[in-house]
């Protein structure tokens, strides 16, 4: 899966839109963690599927401090194209 891919289903899991702030992230990590917590509800593996995306767009937004534009991460990330041409 392509890092646009990864960064746009993070997006989504989270529910937000591709231009949003690092606190936008921060605040609404918080909110779906006290909804889907482990030990506020039974553990249906939200939790780690909202960590996982909290991480993935903390460490780009904290790296690069772009937007999560399509454009944007190909120019963040030149070589995952790159390498695909040469894919058979």
């Amino acid at each position: 899966m392509e890092i646009a891919e990864e960064i746009q289903q993070a997006l989504d899991r989270l529910d937000l839109p591709t231009l949003v702030t690092k606190s936008d992230i921060k605040k609404r990590y918080r909110q779906l963690a006290r909804v889907h917590h482990p030990d506020l509800n039974q553990s249906d593996g939200n939790m780690e599927k909202i960590n996982q995306a909290y991480a993935l767009l903390m460490e780009y937004i904290e790296s690069f401090r772009y937007t999560f534009d399509t454009d944007e991460i190909a120019r963040q990330f030149p070589g995952a194209e790159h390498a695909k041409k040469f894919k058979p």
